[in-house]
């Protein structure tokens, strides 16, 4: 049997870590002149994110949750 987090549960959403460094970083201090402006930071930080490890790990790690195969 699979468990699955409930979408309102932010404590233990993992997601919920990457967007609060998005917006403490990439998308904070901006005044966005477009909605494809947005997006373009928002990829940009997501892109930075993917290939660093330790922000995806922490955001695990403070939710309490493991990985198992």
């Amino acid at each position: 049997m699979r468990n699955s987090l409930p979408p309102y549960d932010l404590d233990l959403n993992p997601v919920e870590g990457i967007w609060s460094l998005l917006r403490r970083g990439w998308l904070s201090n901006v005044a966005f002149t477009t909605p494809e402006h947005l997006m373009q930071r928002v990829r940009s930080g997501l892109r930075h994110v993917q290939y660093r490890s330790h922000p995806i790990d922490g955001s695990l790690t403070e939710t309490g949750l493991t990985i198992s195969p």
